[in-house]
């Protein structure tokens, strides 16, 4: 497995497939625990992202758009009232197409990390902070202006990547074919229209010499974590808690959940810039926020 130049060497051959979707709202709900598990893991493991496409070309257009998006409104609502999440204020429209965003974000991991990290982060916050879902081609790259080092011309180069990422997703293993849980939303598999099965969205796939472990829906930062465990006795770490001023300059926007569990100290920072949605703020960094989309909606953090 060729590794981005920015990618220190793994210490264990553990690999963490992650199943999602830019623009899923679980997936999104998600962020939180996956970013401390990131951090917790410090990148000893192969963790690779393998995009679903949860918006297909073939789904049939809904007959009353109109109805289709205010159903979907608060469907997304209520998932953030469960993950806390940030969500838009006014959402435009249901995603057509999670083409354009996976191969955008497919692309950006071609140039290491850091680049990946943001693009993912900015076609996420495309629908739930903007509520203008990055489903086209251009959508997609107005939303991730600004993201230093960035090349568009990857573009077609990703497509087989993507098709891959796709197929890898409809070919689950048995353990979620049948999901119990308190969870809820336990992540058993999502038939398809041709009656196959996909992974449901997030799902972490955790695959080690000493066996594999499959945590799927959304889930406590424990159960991921003990998966690992299981696998590589003491591989998962207590992520070291950065200052608030240096997690925002590492991650460049974070919601409420996530400051709670990736920083230390008062908050927010002084020259943080807040960002209203409908379901609490969105927090910038002031280098991102001068580039970022929501970057003129918001105002300059008052400690």
């Amino acid at each position: 497995m060729t590794r981005p130049p920015d990618r220190p060497a793994v210490e264990v051959e553990v690999e963490v497939v992650e199943y999602t979707d830019p623009l899923c709202p679980w997936a999104w709900g998600s962020e939180p625990v996956f970013r401390r598990l990131r951090a917790a893991l410090g990148g000893r493991v192969h963790w690779r992202r393998t995009y679903c496409v949860l918006f297909d070309h073939d789904d049939d257009p809904p007959p009353d758009p109109a109805a289709e998006t205010a159903w979907y409104t608060r469907y997304v609502e209520d998932i953030s009232a469960h993950t806390r999440a940030p969500r838009a204020r006014r959402l435009s429209r249901v995603a057509a197409s999670s083409w354009p965003s996976s191969l955008v974000a497919k692309a950006a991991e071609r140039q290491g990390d850091e680049v990946a990290e943001r693009v993912l982060r900015r076609l996420r916050e495309s629908v739930f902070v903007l509520g203008e879902p990055a489903d086209t081609v251009a959508l997609a790259e107005s939303a991730v202006r600004g993201v230093p080092g960035l090349d568009r011309e990857l573009l077609a180069a990703v497509l087989e990547a993507v098709r891959a990422d796709r197929a890898e997703a409809r070919r689950p293993v048995p353990e979620v074919l049948s999901v119990r849980g308190g969870s809820p939303h336990p992540g058993a598999a999502k038939e398809t229209a041709d009656g196959a099965y996909r992974y449901a969205l997030p799902t972490l796939l955790v695959r080690a010499p000493a066996g594999c472990r499959v945590v799927p829906g959304w889930r406590p930062y424990e159960e991921y974590a003990s998966a690992i465990e299981e696998l590589s006795p003491g591989l998962p770490t207590e992520p070291v808690r950065p200052a608030a001023s240096d997690a925002l300059a590492r991650y460049r926007s974070l919601t409420d959940p996530e400051r709670e569990l990736l920083t230390d100290g008062p908050w927010p920072p002084p020259d943080a810039v807040r960002v209203e949605t409908g379901n609490g703020p969105l927090w910038l960094h002031p280098e991102e926020a001068a580039v970022h989309p929501a970057g003129g909606r918001g105002a300059p953090a008052v400690p």
